[in-house]
């Protein structure tokens, strides 16, 4: 497994993590409308961000006075590439044992 998809499942192993992406996924949001939709404190929300933007799956943009931050579904890629490798290998010995 990769360092990064390593590094995403680590962040997406918290549920208030999950949630952030899921509500980031109808766009750009600013942290205090991530804060009241969680009912968490927005130190609580800035701390999983940062884990978040540490993996590599949000980015934040500055604007005025308030960080926006948006989901960066790339990071998502090489989690998805072991998925489908470990699938494979599964698919694969499956059709092996099933052939004996």
């Amino acid at each position: 497994m990769s360092d990064q998809a390593e590094a995403v499942l680590d962040a997406l192993g918290d549920a208030t993590r999950r949630r952030i992406l899921e509500r980031l996924a109808a766009g750009p949001t600013p942290v205090g409308e991530l804060a009241a939709s969680l009912r968490t404190g927005r130190p609580g929300v800035s701390k999983h961000l940062r884990v978040l933007e540490g993996a590599g799956l949000v980015t934040h943009e500055s604007v005025g006075t308030r960080n926006l931050y948006a989901l960066a579904p790339a990071a998502l890629v090489p989690l998805q590439q072991w998925l489908v490798g470990m699938w494979d290998s599964a698919l694969t010995a499956f059709a092996e044992e099933a052939s004996e």
